[in-house]
């Protein structure tokens, strides 16, 4: 039986009268990688940055660890410790090197010491290969080495689960495969993942679980080979059959 981190009940968010969720419910357990996929617009990055409260959801409950963190007088920020999050775009200091980029949320937030935040940094770069980029500043690294110095100051945290908001959306092509060998080596090592992405063999190769999202709403959700191969719902069928061509 496997041990549950994360619980979303009757999630919802609205953006004036838009309704971008509506009574989402996820488990997630511990060491478990779940892929969300879907069109755009369907609420896959808002359901992400609803779970780290990077929006504040108008309903429902998000249980960490047994507790609703949406309850009066949870410690909001010691909760945003156990979550990483690697954007998009990126989001590095560009007038700090690589390793002060992974260095400063690790002195500033969990109040390490420089000498322990240095090491950590160091030991996470070589998990992303990029420890011969450490004094390089944003400006001289490819999209591809940027994302992976975001994804070493994400590992740095210690977080219990890191999310990925589309972490390849922003890449050349050829930049893509660097990242997602990244993201494969730590599925290897058990490390708890919720990850949007368009990327639908990754996702396939990847996921303990693969969720479809449309419309506000979880379609369907199941192994990778139910979800690609046999889908239950119309629409999880129509989405691939566009993605997949």
């Amino acid at each position: 039986m496997s041990e549950k981190i994360l619980e979303v009940n009757h999630l919802k968010k609205s953006f004036g009268e838009n309704e971008v969720l509506k009574d989402i419910h996820l488990n997630v357990n511990i060491g478990e990688v779940i892929s969300i996929i879907g069109s755009s617009g369907s609420g896959k990055s808002t359901l992400l940055r609803s779970i780290n409260l990077l929006e504040k959801p108008d309903g429902g409950e998000i249980i960490f660890k047994g507790k609703n963190v949406l309850s009066k007088g949870y410690n909001l920020p010691k909760y945003r410790t156990h979550l990483g999050m690697v954007f998009q775009s990126f989001n590095l200091f560009n007038n700090m090197n690589a390793l002060d980029n992974i260095i400063v949320g690790q002195t500033t937030v969990l109040k390490r010491s420089h000498a322990d935040a240095k090491k950590e940094a160091n030991e996470n770069l070589k998990k992303v290969g990029m420890e011969s980029f450490a004094n390089a500043k944003p400006s001289q690294l490819s999209g591809g080495q940027k994302q992976r110095i975001a994804i070493a100051r994400a590992l740095s945290m210690n977080p219990d689960v890191l999310l990925f908001d589309e972490p390849t959306s922003a890449l050349d092509p050829e930049m893509v495969g660097e990242v997602l060998k990244t993201i494969k080596e730590l599925a290897k090592v058990h490390m708890t993942m919720i990850i949007v992405t368009h990327e639908m063999e990754f996702a396939r190769e990847v996921s303990d679980r693969v969720i479809f999202m449309d419309q506000g709403v979880i379609a369907e959700q199941g192994p990778p080979e139910q979800i690609f191969e046999n889908p239950k719902e119309a629409r999880t069928r129509e989405f691939l059959q566009r993605f997949l061509k």
